[in-house]
């Protein structure tokens, strides 16, 4: 389950428009995160990891976009699952064979003293 997110993205993404648009309009990239985060009331460091993936999402900077990174958690998390799986089909097989073998055993056993009373009663 998700953490829950401290901001609604209402307010992320009009954060991330505003930086978008300071920039736009002034040309300096400078100072244009804090002057939103304090209008809006956020933490700076929020709204600087909001445009940093803005900027990845949007090509403008190298690194795993959104898209790519929910996409490889849900991988990462069939994954686990998948091995979970493959773990408790090994244990089961193992524990069925343990018992054919046992049963096997047993039956060999029993077909065993049947060869050796029929061979003494045919003597």
């Amino acid at each position: 389950m998700p953490a829950k997110r401290k901001y609604p993205d209402e307010i992320r993404e009009r954060a991330v428009r505003m930086v978008f648009e300071i920039r736009e309009q002034t040309g300096i990239r400078t100072g244009s995160i804090a002057r939103v985060a304090d209008q809006l009331g956020v933490n700076r460091e929020a709204v600087r990891t909001w445009v940093r993936q803005a900027e990845i999402d949007g090509g403008k900077r190298p690194g795993t976009s959104s898209v790519d990174a929910q996409r490889i958690a849900e991988l990462e998390r069939e994954n686990r699952e998948l091995r979970r799986a493959n773990e408790i089909l090994k244990a089961a097989s193992a524990f069925f064979a343990r018992e054919l073998c046992a049963t096997r055993r047993d039956v060999d056993r029993e077909v065993v003293k049947d060869h050796t009373r029929r061979a003494v009663a045919a003597a």
